[in-house]
């Protein structure tokens, strides 16, 4: 059986700048986007140009200035905000209106003050509205993680008859157990007639810390597009990592999923964002923090010595690293250190190792992590220099 592709939808310039603090200027903007387009990403959410005349003029110029990327501009199930947008994206290559409303019972009454019968009646007039500016329309059911089933599936339906391409299922809470919203999926997938006219996509949040986890049982269950950001960055505590669902795919091939994202291009672009965005990535963050790839504990280093996939799954050299770090602290064994001096040019016996060892761990009680200058300084004090 062949591969299946998974088409990434990255939405770091909509939901991920929504952050309080990482706004970004059109000209920002356009660079990460152009950015986004090399690292290989499908579809790019510029924006939501209804909401301010900033979001849309980047929205604007963004579709001036990418090409092979579908750029995608967010709106409201309403005539003002689809007229908008498609005034944004008019100058786009490849265009894609991403329209919606909500679909839980919570979010009907209390946000809508509303009926699913007149949800249901709106989601269907915008999506058919939106077809007089666009070929693609993804729509969302917003809060799809704790809606009915049954009301989602008939939702679901009654869109793609309206002419939508794309039907956007998030867990907009992040409230939704993976098992679960892989189920959403596998009955929607089962009981929608007409979802093979439609691609079905994840979109999920991090409240609980399952947005990845969610993501790929979602896909798992039939979705083939994720949505997500750089480093995880959006709404609340984020959304999902385009970093981690990607190298989960590389590194589970029986999968038999994959994405065409460059993954040598993902740490020098999740620097970029994080600088620019001004939101640091946390040390132990999956697959770009700076403790992605290093290994301070004894037992750890000396089995990474002897062979790298003891303690490694993914080679750094797939993210364009160039290779795993040997942190030398209290924790660290013989093996460690030896590999370190010998490095720096130091050659000792078994006795030497000894006394050295004594002394580094004395040092590095004081001094948390030690560098190669300590390990100098170490080694001038045995020679008596």
């Amino acid at each position: 059986m062949d591969n299946t592709k998974i088409h990434v939808f990255d939405t770091t310039l909509r939901d991920g700048e929504q952050v309080p603090g990482c706004q970004l200027n059109t000209e920002e903007k356009v660079e990460i986007a152009k950015d986004l387009e090399s690292l290989g990403v499908d579809v790019i959410e510029a924006g939501f140009p209804v909401s301010s005349p900033g979001d849309f003029n980047s929205v604007s110029e963004i579709s001036k200035n990418v090409k092979e990327s579908i750029i995608c501009g967010l709106s409201r199930a309403v005539v003002m905000d689809i007229d908008t947008a498609a005034m944004a994206l008019k100058e786009a290559k490849r265009k894609r209106l991403h329209t919606g409303i909500g679909a839980s019972d919570m979010h009907i009454k209390y946000k809508f003050n509303s009926t699913r019968e007149k949800i249901l009646a709106q989601a269907v007039s915008a999506v058919k509205y939106s077809r007089k500016y666009f070929d693609d329309i993804e729509f969302y059911a917003e809060d799809a993680g704790r809606a009915d089933q049954d009301f989602l599936a008939k939702m679901v339906e009654e869109v793609i008859k309206a002419g939508a391409t794309v039907i956007n299922i998030p867990d907009t809470t992040g409230y939704t157990l993976p098992e679960a919203y892989g189920s959403k999926i596998n009955f929607l997938m089962n009981n929608v007639p007409n979802i093979d006219k439609a691609i079905l996509s994840v979109h999920c949040h991090n409240d609980l810390g399952l947005a990845t986890a969610n993501t790929l049982s979602g896909i798992q269950n039939g979705a083939r597009q994720v949505e997500v950001t750089m480093n995880g960055i959006g709404e609340r505590a984020g959304n999902t990592s385009l970093e981690e669902i990607t190298m989960i795919l590389k590194a589970h091939p029986y999968l038999k999923l994959y994405s065409e994202i460059d993954t040598l291009k993902i740490v020098e672009l999740s620097k970029k964002v994080s600088r620019m965005m001004n939101m640091p990535v946390q040390r132990n963050k999956a697959i770009v923090g700076e403790n992605a790839f290093s290994h301070s504990s004894g037992i750890h280093q000396d089995g990474f010595l002897k062979h790298r996939e003891n303690y490694e799954i993914i080679d750094p050299s797939e993210l364009g690293i160039d290779k795993s770090s040997i942190d030398l602290t209290a924790r660290s064994g013989r093996a460690a250190l030896k590999h370190r001096l010998s490095i720096l040019g130091f050659k000792l016996t078994k006795f030497e190792m000894e006394t050295i060892y004594a002394d580094f761990l004395t040092l590095a009680d004081k001094r948390k992590l030690l560098h190669d200058e300590d390990l100098y300084e170490i080694m001038e004090k045995k020679n008596g220099k």
